[in-house]
């Protein structure tokens, strides 16, 4: 399920890159002098397939990680257990890779058009240093804001909606900075295909950092009890794998 999510976020990713900014693409000519609203429609696709993926079946079985650095956050505190953490990374590098390669059989020539380069997550004109400072940042808002409505009794309903906002949010306004990865497993399966091995560093560093860090201050400030589950959506009936503070007899 979290190798299938991240597979679909991939494939959406490619194919609304493709159509946005491949220069034969005919929205890429409407949008050509209009790279903010190239980059608007583009977050909105994302947000979108996002919220999608968090509130379908799977994604409420599975808890939508659908990156390492959730995972690696929630193992932290306590609440993934070390073979459930393992295997949720490699499938969601082996899925997000597959979703990539997907597309690539199918459109390869202009999936791998140095305009779209596979979607891939590189720094922008201010450097490796501001992408890896922006990086942190993104990831760190993420995370402190799925604590903070997953474990509401009133928003937590809206963390999906909430989660694929701020993807939508990042891509319009943080992408020229970074490209917008968050998740190290988004930015590795760009970057096999394309060969982008430069800055790989930055997306498997920085995301974990800041979500980390986004923890250990949420724990410090409500204390680690306040940490109910690691579901992003808890209000479903699926079967529940982790240390979950819910119960399995009932609903959230």
């Amino acid at each position: 399920m979290e190798a299938a999510g991240l597979g679909i976020f991939m494939i959406s990713a490619c194919v609304f890159g493709t159509l946005l900014a491949h220069p034969s693409s005919p929205f890429f000519r409407w949008l050509l002098d209009y790279p903010m609203l190239q980059r608007v429609l583009m977050g909105l696709a994302m947000g979108s397939t996002a919220i999608a993926m968090i509130h379908s079946p799977w994604g409420k079985q599975s808890g939508a990680h659908l990156n390492p650095s959730v995972t690696l956050t929630y193992f932290r505190l306590g609440k993934v257990r070390l073979p459930d953490a393992v295997f949720y990374i490699l499938a969601q590098f082996a899925g997000g890779t597959i979703g990539v390669c997907l597309v690539a059989g199918l459109i390869g020539r202009w999936l791998a058009d140095p305009a779209v380069r596979y979607v891939a997550t590189v720094p922008g004109p201010s450097g490796a240093s501001a992408a890896f400072a922006a990086e942190m940042v993104i990831s760190f808002i993420l995370m402190l804001m799925v604590l903070t409505t997953s474990n509401s009794v009133h928003l937590a309903k809206f963390t999906g909606v909430f989660a694929g906002a701020l993807v939508a949010t990042y891509i319009v306004f943080e992408s020229p900075i970074s490209g917008m990865s968050m998740n190290p497993a988004r930015t590795l399966a760009s970057a096999l295909p394309a060969k982008l091995w430069t800055f790989l560093w930055l997306y498997f560093t920085a995301p974990p950092f800041g979500m980390l860090l986004a923890a250990e201050i949420y724990v410090r400030l409500r204390g680690a009890r306040a940490v109910i589950c690691a579901k992003l959506h808890h209000r479903n009936r699926m079967r529940c794998i982790f240390s979950c503070g819910y119960g399995q007899e009932r609903t959230p």
